[in-house]
């Protein structure tokens, strides 16, 4: 399985604009600049969109581990916070801070626990990150 997506840049780094486009077409020339990595402005950002891809696939992740545990949850509610710190010359991703809040009937939370830190582990957008790896979880 292969999925794309590309991007489009006129102009300097800090002056210029660019573009993010998904295979999908779910972002179709959604706007990212240096104020929308940097400052507030509305748009985008690579940080941003590798703290919903860690989000979604710990979060699908944990539901085919529960699911191979023959229980179905009512909700799995995850944010992301990716950080991007000064590295010399530039800057590095050096943390990805996944907050989870689950509702799972018939689970213990040792159980549930573990399961969880498991999918942590085997999310394939964890595997890619070089960044520390947290998770903290509430279960209802």
């Amino acid at each position: 399985m292969n999925r794309s997506a590309s991007a489009m840049w006129r102009g300097t780094g800090r002056d210029g604009k660019g573009t993010i486009t998904t295979q999908s077409g779910v972002l179709d020339g959604a706007a990212y600049a240096f104020t929308t990595r940097f400052e507030n402005e509305k748009g985008t950002n690579p940080e941003e969109l590798i703290a919903a891809a860690h989000a979604g696939c710990f979060t699908m992740a944990l539901a085919f581990a529960l699911q191979r545990e023959n229980l179905t949850p009512n909700e799995l509610k995850t944010e992301a916070v990716v950080t991007l710190d000064k590295d010399g010359a530039g800057f590095k991703v050096t943390k990805s801070a996944l907050t989870l809040a689950a509702d799972v009937p018939g689970i213990d939370r040792e159980k549930f626990g573990e399961i969880a830190r498991g999918a942590k582990e085997g999310c394939p957008i964890s595997k890619l990150l070089n960044a520390e790896i947290t998770l903290d979880w509430s279960l209802a």
